[in-house]
């Protein structure tokens, strides 16, 4: 999609200075979302919460909380956005909410490059089961 003047949303998936949306976009404003539902509901820990906030801090970004969607579309209109950059989603509930955020801007996905090439779709869940499938992976060839 040919913008002219995107806002970026950065999300935990992609909370990095490779975030594909960040590398092709530089100079766009850009926003990341506490998602007070998600961390409500998931019981996302203090320590979690911190690693969020301290990489978002490393990525330029503004920072909101709330309804992630509202935030985003609230952010564009703000900055008079042509539409929205992000990186592809791989977590169900944050492609749920980029389907909220296209119903009212055009939304542009960007493949991420993958840290580690599997041999299927990683599991989502805890961040060990990610890791027990992905560390041999890592270290194959050292």
């Amino acid at each position: 999609m040919p913008f002219q003047h995107p806002i970026l949303w950065i999300h935990e998936e992609a909370l990095g200075p490779y975030n594909p949306a960040r590398l092709a976009w530089p100079d766009a404003p850009a926003l990341f979302v506490f998602d007070t539902q998600w961390i409500e509901n998931a019981g996302i820990s203090r320590k979690r919460l911190g690693f969020l906030y301290e990489s978002a801090l490393e990525c330029a970004v503004t920072l909101r909380k709330g309804d992630v969607a509202a935030e985003v579309i609230s952010f564009a209109q703000r900055h008079q956005a042509d539409g929205v950059v992000t990186s592809v989603p791989v977590d169900p509930r944050l492609a749920g909410i980029a389907a909220r955020v296209e119903s009212q801007y055009p939304l542009e996905r960007l493949e991420p490059e993958p840290f580690v090439n599997l041999p299927r779709p990683p599991r989502l869940g805890r961040f060990s089961r990610y890791w027990r499938e992905a560390e041999p992976v890592v270290w194959e060839g050292f």
